[in-house]
């Protein structure tokens, strides 16, 4: 007994039409029903009752139907769990990320991750939320670490809440100490204050200026349109302060001088994302559950 005659089997079972199972299985039907013949002959019993436009099982083929579809479904789940076996020895994840998270989040995990699985591929994509759920929909992505709330409402996405992590002023240590020297700045303490501002699109940009405006004042940008490693350098030498994730600047070395923001402070709050309609692949289901417990 053969694995495709089976599958042959089952078509004709389910279609009670030779043509139209050859259709299913794309095989030609002299040949599907060549091997339904074979079958039966090496069962010792037909399968089918052929009269004209009418094709019905026997007892035969009653007694067979689930008996073969039970093997054509365990087959299938075999082929599957070598298959995911296979993809976390050489698959790839798609992860994109918010560029802050990618500085301040994801190299251990990552490192972790390519220690565990270094036959995995990462493609990384740095981008604003806007972006990265726009790439999520469109299946260019598997993962993608957003910030909560998004943009603009996204029912296709399934959202898993990571982290709340506060924010600080970061300034340089040759300039004077925001705030009026305090040891915490408040955000009307800002409107003194020249900002280093990161580009248009970015998170903590809408964040950081809705904040000013709710306190009654633009904000003075000293420069903006940076990536989050050029506003670290431009804070560096001095062109300003700005309102960073604490996580960033913990890792960003010395010559930073990092105030913390006033109670209630600013926050945000990283979620993994990925779609709703679609199964993430193995090897991102696993970077999913190591972000998830890290």
């Amino acid at each position: 007994m053969q694995f495709q005659q089976l599958q042959y089997f089952v078509a004709v079972a389910e279609t009670r039409h030779f043509t139209r199972a050859a259709d299913l299985v794309h095989v030609a039907q002299p040949s599907l029903s060549q091997q339904i013949k074979a079958l039966e002959r090496e069962l010792g019993a037909d399968l089918f009752l052929r009269a004209r436009g009418n094709i019905t099982l026997t007892d035969a083929g009653e007694a067979l139907l689930p008996l073969a579809r039970r093997i054509l479904a365990d087959a299938d789940t075999a082929r599957h769990e070598v298959q995911e076996l296979v993809q976390l020895r050489s698959g790839r994840v798609r992860l994109g990320a918010t560029p802050s998270v990618c500085t301040g989040l994801l190299p251990d995990v990552l490192r972790a991750f390519h220690d565990r699985y270094p036959g995995v591929r990462l493609l990384i994509e740095e981008g604003g939320s806007h972006d990265l759920v726009r790439e999520l929909a469109r299946g260019a992505l598997d993962l993608a670490l957003v910030v909560l709330p998004l943009p603009t409402p996204a029912p296709a996405l399934t959202t898993v809440e990571l982290l709340r992590e506060d924010l600080v002023v970061v300034s340089s240590p040759d300039a004077p100490r925001p705030g009026q020297g305090r040891r915490t700045v408040r955000i009307p303490d800002l409107e003194g204050e020249r900002l280093v501002m990161f580009r248009h699109g970015y998170d903590l940009r809408e964040l950081t200026v809705a904040a000013c405006r709710a306190e009654g004042f633009e904000p003075d940008f000293a420069v903006e349109g940076g990536e989050m490693d050029a506003v670290l350098g431009f804070v560096r030498a001095g062109l300003g302060v700005a309102v960073v994730p604490r996580m960033v600047a913990a890792r960003s070395g010395r010559g930073l001088r990092v105030t913390p923001l006033a109670r209630p402070g600013l926050h945000r709050v990283i979620a993994l994302a990925h779609r709703s309609d679609v199964a993430p692949p193995r090897a991102a289901r696993e970077l999913q559950r190591m972000l998830l417990e890290r």
